[in-house]
């Protein structure tokens, strides 16, 4: 490992420790569990808000069969084909995980949920490293990135403390636009990445918005349903940019 990423992960552990150090632990509200929307259909309690997880089984699986059929997605190095497998792994876990969670909703199930959706956003993060930064550094950060989002949510789950969460997840939704918009691209059609990390911000509003939309909507679809098909876009957009992007110069490898 050259100096300079050595800094950055020194930086990047001591700015961690003095965060936990200065600000005050944050539980898991309860209140977060209880739901707009619990109607029953077919059988299945929480209908809507586990159904509506569906496009991400859907995409990840679509994604990651692509990812493996003969680079169909013209990916250029062997850290870009990591990166992006774990994304879809995790984007189809996310689907399953939070279809589990809304079956019956409490702390042990939302493990499930937000332990892969942690995985999803710092790939991406690995991703743009790799793609505008240094494919070898990218590729080397895939994995201690990926360990810090899962050991994000265990850490929650056994020291009832999400800060650890919050800060993966802040940070790789501002890094991952910030490295879009004005790091210079790798391939074409960079603008999706923009277009995918706004509707993820779109998602946060109609979460919280939850049992607003459920009322204004007259009681047909909640804030939090809509929330999965909003951050069900982001995966659909990236391979839909996956599909049609082309190499317009290479990184250092």
């Amino acid at each position: 490992m050259k100096e300079g990423t050595a800094q950055a992960w020194v930086v990047a552990v001591a700015s961690f420790y003095l965060f936990m150090k200065l600000t005050p632990s944050i539980p898991q509200p309860q209140m977060y569990h209880d739901f707009a929307d619990k109607r029953q259909f077919f059988g299945i309690p929480n209908a809507l808000n586990v159904i509506s997880n569906l496009p991400f089984m859907v995409i990840g699986l679509i994604g990651l069969m692509l990812c493996h059929r003969s680079n169909y997605f013209n990916l250029s190095s062997q850290g870009e084909l990591w990166g992006w497998t774990c994304f879809y792994v995790a984007v189809t876990s996310v689907g399953f995980g939070s279809a589990y969670y809304h079956l019956g909703p409490n702390d042990n199930g939302l493990v499930c949920d937000r332990l892969p959706m942690t995985v999803a956003f710092t790939s991406l993060v690995a991703i743009l490293i790799i793609e505008r930064v240094d494919a070898k550094k990218g590729t080397i950060s895939i994995f201690p990135l990926i360990m810090a989002a899962m050991i994000s949510s265990v850490y929650w789950r056994f020291f009832g403390d999400i800060r650890p969460y919050l800060l993966v997840q802040t940070v790789s939704c501002i890094a991952v636009p910030l490295m879009a918009l004005l790091l210079p691209p790798m391939y074409t059609h960079s603008t999706y990445w923009l277009w995918a990390a706004g509707f993820y911000p779109l998602a946060m509003m109609q979460e919280t918005a939850d049992r607003l939309i459920y009322a204004v909507t007259f009681h047909t679809v909640s804030g939090h349903a809509l929330k999965h098909l909003s951050a069900g876009m982001v995966p659909l957009i990236l391979t839909i940019m996956l599909a049609k992007r082309r190499l317009l110069h290479a990184k250092s490898t």
